[in-house]
C-alpha cells in the first residue's frame, strides 16, 4: 500500500501492515505515537527521529524500530519510506527505547515487496509467508550505535542542532564552552552530564553520520572528508574505517539502487509515518 494513513488501516485484522509513504521536501511529522510498533525504513538519505529520550539519527543502510505507544517525531526532506505496523501482541523485538537497526539486502527487498501487498492479503498464502519472513528479519537486525544524543539543556541543545546541520570536525570545546560562558573543564563535565558522551566523541559521531548521508548522496570521498574539515581524504578514511571497519569508497558502491527510493537530506530531530 502507498500513501495510506494508518488511522484508516489501523484496525485492520492482520498483525503486520506495511505502508509506503512519499514525503515533500521538508515534512516535519510533530510528535505523536502509534497503537502499533512502527519500523521505519527510508531507502536513501537521513532521517532524524527524537523522542524524550533523545534523538537518533538514522542514515542510509538502516531503519528505526519504535515500540508501541512511543512519543515520537520525525524530520524529512524528500524523503520515501516503507514502514511496517505491527500489533503489540507480535513484535519481533522487546525494549522500550527506539533503536537504529541495520537493514540487510533481503530485509530491504522484502520491505519494498511488502508495501505492494493489500491491507487483507492472504495470511496463509505468499503474502503470508512474506509477512512472517519480513518480521523474522526485523527480529534478528542488529542494533547499530548510530545516534548523536541531543541534550536538555536548551542553549546546548541549540548547538547540537546547528552541529548536526553544519558539522565540522575542527570545531572547538572551548569556542562552545565560551558561548555558554563557562570554563573549557566545566564544559567539559557539562556535555558528558548532558549527552552521556565527551565532546570530541559527539563531534566524530555526528561527522560520520552526516559522512554517511553525504556518501549515500553519490558524494566522493574527497568532497565528503573536505566537507567535514579533514586535512585530508586519507585522514577521514582511516576515522571511516575505525568506526565502520570499511573504506568510505564500498560503502559508497555498496548503496541502494535508485529504486528503493529518492534521495533526500535531513536534518535532526524527525519522526515516522502517521
Amino acid at each position: 500500500m502507498r500513501n495510506q494513513s494508518l488511522e484508516s488501516l489501523d484496525h485492520t485484522p492482520r498483525e503486520v501492515l506495511a505502508i509506503g509513504t512519499d514525503y515533500a521536501p521538508g515534512t516535519l511529522l510533530e510528535t505523536h505515537s502509534h497503537r502499533r510498533a512502527q519500523f521505519l525504513y527510508g531507502a536513501t538519505g537521513l532521517m532524524e527521529v527524537g523522542t524524550d529520550d533523545g534523538a537518533w539519527v538514522v542514515p542510509p543502510h538502516s531503519g528505526v524500530w519504535i515500540p508501541a505507544g512511543k512519543p515520537h517525531r520525525v524530520r524529512m526532506v524528500g524523503v520515501s519510506t516503507r514502514s511496517l505496523y505491527i500489533e503489540p501482541a507480535a513484535v519481533p523485538r522487546r525494549g522500550a527505547l527506539c533503536e537504529v537497526l541495520a537493514v540487510s539486502p533481503l530485509l530491504r527487498h522484502l520491505l519494498i515487496e511488502a508495501t505492494e501487498l493489500p491491507a487483507l492479503y492472504d495470511r496463509r498464502g505468499r503474502d503470508g509467508l512474506l509477512m512472517d519472513l519480513t518480521l523474522q528479519e526485523v527480529g534478528r537486525a542488529a542494533a547499530l550505535p548510530f545516534f548523536a544524543p541531543l541534550p536538555g539543556d536548551d542553549r546546548l541543545a541549540a548547538l547540537c542542532i546547528a552541529f548536526l546541520h553544519r558539522p565540522d570536525v575542527r570545531t572547538s570545546p572551548i569556542a562552545w564552552a565560551r558561548q555558554l560562558h563557562q570554563s573549557e573543564r566545566t564544559f567539559s563535565r557539562f556535555f558528558r552530564a548532558q549527552t552521556g558522551m565527551s565532546f570530541l566523541e559527539w563531534r566524530r559521531q555526528a561527522c560520520l553520520l552526516s559522512a554517511m548521508a553525504q556518501l549515500a548522496t553519490g558524494r566522493s570521498v574527497t568532497a565528503v572528508a573536505l566537507e567535514l574539515g579533514y586535512d585530508s581524504p586519507g585522514a577521514f578514511s582511516t576515522m571511516f574505517r575505525k568506526k565502520l571497519g570499511q573504506h568510505p569508497s564500498n560503502f559508497i558502491l555498496a548503496k541502494p539502487s535508485s529504486s528503493d527510493g529518492a534521495a533526500f537530506n535531513a536534518r535532526c530531530p524527525v519522526t515516522g509515518d502517521r
